[in-house]
């Protein structure tokens, strides 16, 4: 099983590493990271990057199509290139998915028009303009379309595919492999969970959630 994780400039590191732990980890696979040109692509910080192994063209077919998020996901929303690869890959992919503002770029190649999905919950109502029923789950299966919500989700939407590709007992085995047993210190991990003067904070950012430069 060939798993493919579309790289950019300026993606959100996590969003395509928590897959890659997860899916990784599925017996007999391959996991190619991949991008418009091969070598390192920036994620949002500046500060990391990861080596994208071939082009798109060189996988035009993967079994399973992964589409970080990211704040360079809003310039991507009109890259051709990508969104073509993106439709062709998910004409014969078993499962094509997506982790934070990466269900934008789904959404945008016109693969998630009347279904449910999910997103970063700063992104949720830009899902409508696409047709999509935007939900405030943590993962979302519609058919074969499986969406993630914010940066650490990827984590779990990768557990959530796991089992259903090999069953309780692989993704079991995976989750205790990596240790992923959350235990975060503060619950505010949710809107309706955090101080509403947080939520205003990250709000406030939130043309740096969705890509653009922030206002001050």
């Amino acid at each position: 099983m060939q798993i493919a994780i579309v790289l950019y400039d300026r993606f959100t590191a996590l969003d395509a590493v928590g897959p890659y732990e997860t899916l990784g980890r599925l017996p007999d696979s391959e996991v190619v990271f991949v991008a418009e040109e091969t070598g390192p692509v920036r994620t949002d910080s500046g500060h990391l990057a990861l080596i994208a192994d071939r082009t798109l063209a060189e996988v035009p077919n993967p079994d399973v199509v992964v589409v970080p998020g990211g704040p360079g996901q809003t310039p991507q929303m009109t890259n051709e290139a990508l969104l073509d690869w993106i439709r062709i890959a998910d004409t014969t992919s078993t499962w094509t998915t997506s982790v934070c503002t990466g269900s934008l770029l789904v959404a945008a190649a016109g693969r998630l028009e009347g279904r449910r999905a999910t997103s970063h919950w700063l992104a949720l109502d830009e899902l409508r303009k696409f047709g999509v029923e935007p939900t405030g789950e943590r993962v979302v299966t519609d058919g074969k379309y499986v969406t993630a919500a914010g940066v650490s989700s990827g984590i779990d939407m990768g557990l959530a595919l796991l089992g259903r590709i090999s069953g309780d007992f692989v993704a079991q085995s995976v989750q205790l492999g990596i240790e992923y047993d959350p235990q975060p210190p503060y619950d505010a991990g949710a809107p309706e969970k955090a101080p509403a003067d947080v939520v205003e904070l990250i709000r406030s950012r939130s043309r740096f959630i969705l890509g653009q430069a922030p206002t001050t």
